[in-house]
């Protein structure tokens, strides 16, 4: 029979936001995939499966999660990370990759899945959703994603700053993902488009070391590097005004 390979989102760090399918699907899996930068590490994802699942089930395996620069090695990375997940798949009929937030929303398991299609061609890819970061920031800072007919909008700093500029010089929520070595960009950007009073930011939700403070409030200092930005728009007109 083939085998299944299942990207399940575990959240951004609190245990408890895991979902019971994410749950049933970490527990149904032979062994339990988590990514790591090297082989010593213990991961976000690993942290929060590990409620779950015994330590003897999780097989780490390194990817070079933050590789921007050098494609080569980007790229060997990739290759030795799907060969170890393909042998994996070759020896169980069900492999789970944990991965932080959702599977489908800048996830390294759209990776892996685009190279084990190739290296294991009859496996079954599947995702389990997650919540996501934005939605967990905000829960815990009071801060209102969508009203009405607001568009929302996703922004990865990584992307740069100019791309985060124009999205808050448009209509509706921007959400900015992994800004914190970005920080002082991010606050003049916020600045210049008169969308800092209202901005929210956080990291490490759910942790012993989560901080969600006003965006008004950033200095200019580095931040964790998973950092997330919540910039409402200006909502006038009361209740349903958006509408």
């Amino acid at each position: 029979m083939s085998s299944r390979l299942v990207g399940v989102g575990v959240g951004p760090g609190d245990p408890e936001l895991v979902t019971v399918k994410g749950v049933n699907a970490l527990r149904a899996a032979d062994v339990v995939v988590v990514p790591v930068l090297d082989s010593g590490e213990r991961g976000r994802a690993e942290a929060t499966v590990l409620h779950y699942v015994p330590a003897g089930k999780v097989v780490r395996v390194v990817f070079a999660l933050n590789e921007r620069t050098d494609r080569a090695r980007r790229e060997a990375a990739w290759d030795a990370a799907g060969e170890r997940v393909a042998g994996l798949l070759r020896e169980h009929r069900a492999v789970a990759f944990a991965t932080i937030g959702d599977p489908n929303v800048y996830s390294t398991f759209t990776y892996l899945a685009q190279t084990l299609v190739e290296l294991v061609p009859d496996t079954v890819v599947e995702t389990v959703p997650g919540i996501t970061a934005m939605q967990d920031l905000a829960a815990r800072s009071g801060a209102v994603l969508t009203e009405g007919t607001e568009p929302l909008t996703l922004v990865p700093v990584t992307a740069g700053a100019a791309v985060l500029k124009d999205a808050l010089a448009g209509p509706g929520t921007v959400v900015a993902y992994k800004f914190g070595r970005r920080a002082g960009e991010v606050a003049e950007a916020l600045r210049e488009t008169g969308r800092i009073g209202g901005a929210v930011w956080g990291s490490a939700l759910g942790l012993p070391e989560e901080s969600v403070r006003p965006a008004a409030e950033l200095d200019g200092t580095p931040l964790p590097y998973l950092s997330t930005l919540i910039a409402p728009p200006r909502r006038d007109g009361g209740r349903g005004g958006k509408l």
